[in-house]
């Protein structure tokens, strides 16, 4: 029988320990773990107490595991991801792998140079409700997909005060939220090309003046594929949307319609449903443990592959976001010149 999977941990608030907790249960073995909170650190080794407790990212990989998982707040994932690449060890990072593609881009060249799996929390693909519709899309079930609709309201926002600073987070609830729905709208469809992109960001019911000076919590955008199918985008924190989260991927296409949306405001219940007319048919409904599978998928790819193209994907949805930010600024400044 095949030694564990020895996987070092760099994070372990709440998302960390998480992770942390479903990869044991798939047979990973913890070797190091390392967070600045020692609340967290005795919660992480409540868990996998034979860890050894380690002092910054360097003295993990000193212990020399099969994996880093890396679940810190964003800033610092991009670093910390090439340090661990170029030491030669494979990462999974929590979202988003980089404040913007350029840092994206420099993590994605780190793996490729190592020739290391990376892997990225977009865990929202893992859902039994989104693999029942790519199922349906790749069979062409729904014809030529013209449009989808993409949701993500957040009724309280993070409680972190570092997803507020711009420099550290990038960006607010579209870098926060906005990242997972571009991401199953892009793998959904096989990653077409896109055409235009329109977008708005505000924050406290105003335009954002400009990406650096605060961050969104109001996001819309508007995507034209090359194809000619129209994708929106609507996330936020704290809206109120009458219940804790609305959660929604949706696809309309010539041979009927289908949907991903969470159950009674759950942030971790999703049905799946496909629409023929006004007739609706069940794909999928909870209970469903999907919060641990990608990275899970990503253990599991360890032993067989270094470097998979299609991490490179990463940098596709990367550049989207960048679009988006770009193409507000265009309208934040007529709507503040207009104000004035």
């Amino acid at each position: 029988m095949s030694r564990a999977v020895r996987l070092a941990f760099l994070g372990v608030g709440w998302i960390g320990r998480h992770r942390m907790e479903k990869l044991l249960a798939a047979g990973a073995e913890a070797i190091a773990i390392a967070d600045p909170s020692p609340d967290n650190l005795a919660g992480a080794l409540r868990l996998a107490p034979d860890a050894v407790p380690c002092g910054d990212l360097d003295a993990l990989l000193d212990r020399q595991p099969d994996g880093v998982v890396i679940a810190t707040p964003s800033a610092l994932h991009a670093r910390q991801a090439i340090a661990a690449l170029d030491r030669g060890v494979p990462v999974f990072c929590q979202k988003p792998l980089g404040r913007d593609a350029r840092e994206v881009e420099a993590v994605l060249a780190a793996a490729r140079r190592a020739d290391r799996c990376i892997g990225v929390d977009l865990s929202y693909r893992f859902t039994a409700a989104m693999q029942a519709i790519k199922a349906l899309l790749d069979a062409g079930e729904l014809g030529s997909v013209y449009g989808v609709d993409l949701v993500f309201h957040n009724a309280y926002g993070p409680d972190k005060p570092w997803f507020y600073d711009p420099a550290q987070s990038g960006g607010g609830c579209l870098m926060d939220l906005g990242v997972h729905l571009l991401d199953l709208a892009l793998w959904a469809l096989d990653f077409p090309a896109v055409r235009s992109v329109s977008g708005h960001v505000m924050a406290a019911g105003r335009p954002l003046p400009d990406r650096s000076s605060g961050v969104e919590d109001y996001a819309l955008a508007e995507l034209v594929l090359a194809g000619g199918a129209v994708v929106r985008l609507a996330c936020s924190w704290r809206l109120p949307a009458g219940q804790d989260a609305v959660i929604a991927a949706e696809f309309y296409g010539t041979g009927g319609g289908a949907a991903m949306r969470n159950v009674d405001g759950s942030f971790h219940d999703f049905a799946a449903s496909r629409f023929r007319g006004t007739a609706v048919e069940p794909l999928a409904a909870p209970p469903d443990d999907w919060g641990g599978r990608a990275a899970v998928a990503w253990m599991k790819g360890l032993a067989r592959r270094g470097y998979d193209a299609e991490a490179d994907r990463h940098a596709d949805v990367a550049l989207l976001m960048d679009r988006i930010y770009e193409a507000a600024a265009p309208s934040i400044r007529s709507a503040i010149d207009t104000a004035a």
